[in-house]
Formats: structure tokens, C-alpha cells, sequence
């Protein structure tokens, strides 16, 4: 079995509004109808992450800005948690890192504050805390952390 990371296309919104209402019960799953005007922006970017045909995650990053003031805001991840602890979320940051690298500037993202796999995946790609909001997250009123990661733009060849 071999995982695949590839772009996301409209007929996998579906799927994704499925995990989110499983993944992200109490705070404001995104719906099919979300997922699909996220796909429609030029700026943002998803990812779906398949084995075997089995779709089994997702992520998004929206790029903005450009040259100096660029900069790069992880939308969302998620994973089925039948497939959770097996590197998938990682392989999938990883993949919007790549674009958020070529884009330049700062990656930032919000995690609950209580999410400490997500949190632990992201510090140990180079994420720090940055702020924290309060109640962002709703109607859970859940707090989330603001976490950043700066540049990593390759720079051009001479």
C-alpha cells in the first residue's frame, strides 16, 4: 500500500465535509459547500492524501501576498481517524510546506490549544507559538494558539 498525495478536485468535497463533521464536531465543521468555494480561489491550495484509491485526509493553504509582504496560512488538515498515527497528517503538512516555500514568507496557522499532536507535528516542523485566541474556535469556545514558522524560500540561482 502506497500513499499518495495529490491536488484535491471537487468531487472529493464530499469526503472532506464527511471527516470534518467527525473530526470537528463541536466546532463548526466545514461543509461540501465550503470545501468547494475553497477549491474554487486561485490562491488557496488542497491536497488529498489516498491509499490504494481510499481517500484517507486533506489540506489546504492559502498563499498571499506577494514578493516582501508574501506570506502562506495553513487552512486545514484532517485525517480519518481510522488512519490517525500513521504519518499521513505529517506527509500532508509537508506537502503544504512545499508550496508555502516556493510562495515565500512566514507560514502561520491556528491549532487548539488542547490538540497536542498537532501541536508537537507542527513544532517539530519549525511552528512557535505565537499568540493565542480566545474562543476562537465555534460554538466550542475552544482557544487556539496562532503558531508561525518563518521563510524556508529557497533562494533563486545566480
Amino acid at each position: 500500500m502506497t500513499l499518495q498525495i495529490t491536488p484535491m478536485v471537487a468531487a472529493d468535497a464530499a469526503r472532506c465535509a464527511e471527516l470534518e463533521a467527525v473530526l470537528f464536531p463541536g466546532d463548526g465543521p466545514w461543509t461540501e459547500r465550503a470545501f468547494l468555494s475553497e477549491l474554487a480561489a486561485p490562491h488557496i491550495h488542497y491536497f488529498a492524501a489516498r491509499e490504494d484509491g481510499v481517500f484517507l485526509g486533506y489540506a489546504g493553504i492559502a498563499l498571499l501576498g506577494r514578493g516582501e509582504t508574501a506570506e502562506s496560512e495553513v487552512h486545514t488538515i484532517g485525517v480519518d481517524p481510522a488512519a490517525h498515527r500513521r504519518g499521513i497528517g505529517g506527509t500532508l503538512l509537508d506537502a503544504l510546506l512545499v508550496e508555502a516555500d516556493r510562495h515565500g514568507g512566514s507560514v502561520f496557522l491556528e491549532v487548539r490549544t488542547d490538540n497536542t499532536p498537532a501541536i508537537e507535528l507542527y513544532t517539530r516542523e519549525g511552528f512557535v507559538v505565537v499568540g493565542t485566541r480566545r474562543n476562537y474556535y465555534q460554538p466550542s469556545g475552544a482557544d487556539a494558539f496562532t503558531m508561525q514558522r518563518p521563510s524556508r524560500r529557497a533562494s533563486a540561482p545566480a
